[in-house]
């Protein structure tokens, strides 16, 4: 099962494993990220569009927490599936994605 993270609790999720740097994938189209995006605070942040996820794999650490974000929540609770049938066992799914980051944790993050 995939951890659902709260954009206002992702921080202390992240937490759970300081072994590596946490990792905020961002799995939104490039016009989605150049109309609003988050600023990396204790994580890397890596933007790779939904459908260029299975091609660039190998780009992502398995001792490493990841969190996938899209707009909603729907596509990248799909790559979190997608991730964690694939060897990563500490992955989750930002709820609600951006829109409820902008909601419930960052009013200066646009919603669209």
């Amino acid at each position: 099962m995939i951890d659902q993270v709260r954009p206002s609790d992702l921080a202390a999720w992240f937490a759970q494993n300081a072994d590596a740097t946490p990792v905020l994938l961002d799995v939104r189209e490039p016009w989605e990220l150049q109309t609003a995006s988050v600023a990396p605070q204790g994580f890397t942040l890596l933007a790779i569009p939904m459908n260029e996820v299975p091609a660039r794999l190998a780009e992502l650490d398995e001792g490493q927490r990841i969190a996938c974000l899209c707009h909603h929540g729907a596509r990248s609770q799909r790559v979190a599936a997608f991730l964690s049938q694939n060897g990563l066992a500490e992955v989750a799914n930002v709820a609600g994605g951006i829109d409820a980051w902008s909601a419930q944790h960052d009013a200066a993050v646009p919603r669209y």
